[in-house]
């Protein structure tokens, strides 16, 4: 597959099945996310992957902090929380690694991080595996950063949700670049 390709047709496949990507597809998503923008080669990323029965561990995690972020929670948000790692055979938990340095903000090495996790999606797509980046308030959640071990200058940035798609992806809208590239011509 051409880059080019996978730059302009990527589209998110939320609809996922097993098998979950090869071990060999594995070493080419993160192999991707290594070569993502890293301002003074700090690799400020990490991945955690989650499958078999660790997804429902990730699961129970998930509806655990639903319940402390909001005690009248109903069963529905509850069940979702519980169920969303069920979505797809593979979830790769995107986590920044922030550091203190004199010459990159933590601002550029979140982004940093954000570029890995692309990088797997692209791979993903050029592989004809499907992969959806899911986030919502309970990536932001303490609870669920301490039960997945996070130390205290890492975040979560995203799920990668990934597997064989259950259809065919859809066809990716072809966008008007205009309202969103103009010149400055300066002061």
């Amino acid at each position: 597959m051409q880059a080019l390709d996978a730059l302009l047709n990527r589209v998110s496949v939320p609809r996922l099945l097993e098998p979950a990507p090869t071990q060999e597809q594995r070493d080419v998503l993160f192999a991707a996310a290594m070569r993502a923008p890293d301002h003074g080669q700090l690799r400020p990323w990490r991945f955690l992957t989650v499958e078999g029965a660790a997804r429902e561990q990730m699961g129970t995690l998930l509806a655990e902090a639903a319940r402390l972020q909001d005690a009248d929670a109903p069963q529905a948000a509850i069940d979702k929380a519980q169920n969303g790692p069920l979505r797809a055979p593979l979830v790769v938990v995107v986590i920044a690694r922030l550091q203190a340095h004199f010459k990159v903000p933590k601002s550029e090495q979140l982004l940093a991080a954000a570029c890995a996790a692309h990088g797997i999606l692209l791979a993903a797509y050029a592989q004809g595996i499907g992969a959806v980046w899911r986030t919502g308030e309970l990536s932001y959640s303490a609870h669920v950063a301490k039960g997945l071990g996070l130390t205290a200058d890492e975040e979560v940035i995203g799920f990668l949700y990934l597997g064989t798609p259950q259809n065919p992806p859809r066809t990716a809208p072809k966008e008007d670049i205009t309202p969103f590239v103009q010149a400055w011509t300066g002061l």
